[in-house]
């Protein structure tokens, strides 16, 4: 994926002029590696003496003065970099593989980097970058090195775009799912399980509302759903090759002297399933679908709430088919997806393809044809995508879906991944019109991705105001006395009676705080009974955007079956 080079060098040099007023600031720290990142830059350092947020604003003042000072950033081929153990690990690495080694100086810092930078500090709006955050990191994301000191920063060509991320950092803070999460009742985590998602009663409704939604679209589409074993023999996982490429994020156990492993994926048992049946050319397309639980041993620094979780559920699909049918059944899985996003309140996107990484199985010759399938049906269907190099899944290039919330974020969604090499390596089969046997090509299809990711997504886009369908609490009746709780609870009746998820809330509480405690609950509709309401044999309806209207119940009901119907 091409970056803006231009942005990207000014957030690369502002990574080495922060690394400058931290040497400054600290004479003995160690540098370690100050990459660009999305929106901004990072740095991290062993220090002798702590840094605190406190001290956010000392740096930011010292980056303002090199600025000011328009310092040169020149290339140099060759340096001395005294005492900086991180350095010289860097340099070691970089030698063996006969890699030419690359410095920068600006002003009297000097450090190891390949670039490229600006020319100058007079490229930089000084008042268009700001450091965030103070953060822990192991040194190479290994939890058994060094503990180290990241520097967060954020950085723009110009003052008003830093202005317009900070509001939407403030308004990312409200929306944060771990704290809706919390507050909504939706799951928790637990020390007896870090990593590992608790689901609530209200949340389990959200992710059962949502699963059976993709279960219905899936039906439509001819996939049969099927359930693999979570735990599987490790030769299972060696022939698919995730022994060899995918090992370091998996869990293992033994059964019976036998060594197993929890399942990172799905698609090797689903392999299994499609092996039990012998298959003619007229069989295929044959798709599988699951809703599979997945466990991966993800680093405790890299753990955030339900987006990154050590346990999730993976719509996963997967099509064996012809090559000829490849094109086909990619088309139909673009079109799913992008369907089920727009559904869902996502009408902006982007498309990426990824393509082959360094550790992959499978020859050159194959990935190309799985990569040229993969953009001949893009360019069929007329959408625009991006390249990610060397980003793809080790068994196959894939397609990537980026769908921007309602404050502006890009989340890395669905994929539709072409294998041309699991089927092989697992001996699958079909017999082709002349009566030859041949190896199907497999396509790995999520929509949403990981459930749990997709539903903290879901609540940071909606703030937790869900549309009413998805809804763990879709009305919420307020009788305004104890007189008028009896019909308040016939009104319940009648609702649940249509499937309607409803609570009475009967507290000997005034009015305005049970309809305030409804807008907090983030509760679609709030009906208020009292005299009139009961005379009337009628309720007060109050929704979200000021929406307020009277109406019978047999008319509230119909029009709550029409919006869930709708998914409006």
């Amino acid at each position: 994926m091409k970056k803006d080079s231009n942005i990207n060098n000014i957030r690369h040099s502002l990574a080495h002029l922060l690394a400058m007023a931290v040497v400054e600031n600290n004479p003995k720290a160690k540098l370690a590696i100050g990459p660009t990142i999305d929106n901004g830059f990072y740095y991290d350092f062993e220090l002798s003496k702590p840094l605190g947020e406190e001290d956010l604003p000392k740096l930011e003042k010292k980056i303002k003065h090199y600025i000011k000072q328009n310092l040169e950033f020149k290339q140099l081929k060759d340096a001395e970099l005294k005492d900086q153990p991180y350095k010289d690990e860097l340099i070691k690495g970089l030698e063996e593989k006969g890699e030419t080694l690359s410095y920068y100086q600006s002003g009297d810092f000097i450090d190891l980097c390949s670039g490229p930078h600006i020319k100058s500090t007079n490229e930089i709006d000084p008042n268009a970058f700001k450091l965030t955050k103070i953060a822990g990191a192991y040194w190479r994301g290994d939890e058994k090195n060094t503990m180290l000191t990241r520097i967060y920063g954020v950085a723009f060509e110009t003052k008003e775009e830093l202005d317009e991320y900070l509001n939407m950092l403030k308004e990312a803070e409200k929306r944060d799912h771990r704290k809706l999460g919390k507050e909504l009742g939706l799951f928790s985590f637990h020390k007896e399980g870090v990593g590992f998602p608790f689901w609530h009663p209200k949340g389990t409704i959200l992710y059962n509302e949502l699963k059976n939604f993709i279960r219905e679209e899936n039906e439509k589409r001819g996939y049969g759903e099927v359930m693999t074993p979570i735990m599987l023999n490790k030769d299972l996982w060696v022939t698919s090759g995730h022994w060899d490429k995918f090992r370091d994020d998996m869990y293992f156990s033994k059964i019976d002297d036998e060594e197993m492993a929890v399942k990172p994926m799905s698609c090797p048992g689903g392999v299994l399933i499609y092996k039990e049946g012998i298959h003619s050319y007229r069989d295929l397309p044959l798709r599988y679908s699951e809703f599979g639980l997945v466990h991966r041993h993800e680093l405790s620094g890299v753990l955030h709430g339900i987006l990154r979780a050590r346990a999730f559920t993976q719509d996963d699909a997967h099509s064996y088919c012809t090559e000829e049918q490849l094109n086909g059944e990619i088309i139909n899985m673009v079109d799913y997806a992008l369907d089920i996003y727009k559904a869902l309140g996502f009408d902006d996107y982007e498309i990426f393809i990824a393509t082959q990484p360094e550790k992959h199985i499978g020859e050159s010759d194959v990935w190309e044809l799985a990569t040229n399938a993969l953009e001949e049906s893009l360019k069929e269907k007329g959408l625009e995508y991006g390249v990610k190099e060397g980003e793809g899944a080790f068994y196959g290039p894939k397609i990537e879906f980026n769908i921007k919330d309602a404050i502006g974020r890009n989340w890395q969604m669905g994929t539709v991944q072409v294998d041309l090499s699991m089927p092989g390596r697992f001996n699958a089969e079909y017999t082709d019109k002349d009566g030859n046997k041949k190896t199907p090509v497999m396509i790995h299809r999520a929509i949403l991705g990981s459930m749990e990711r997709f539903i903290g997504v879901l609540i940071e886009h909606y703030a937790g105001a869900f549309p009413l369908w998805l809804s763990p609490v879709q009305v919420k009746i307020l009788p305004i006395t104890d007189a008028h709780k009896d019909y308040a609870r016939q009104v319940l009746t009648k609702l649940k009676e249509n499937n309607i998820r409803v609570e009475l809330n009967d507290d000997n509480e005034t009015l305005g705080k049970k309809i305030r405690q409804g807008k907090v609950e983030k509760v679609p509709y709030l009906l208020v009974l009292g005299d009139k309401e009961i005379d009337d044999k009628k309720v007060t309806v109050e929704g979200r955007k000021d929406y307020k209207d009277t109406m019978s119940v047999d008319e509230l009901v119909e029009k709550l079956k029409e919006e869930i119907k709708n998914k409006s």
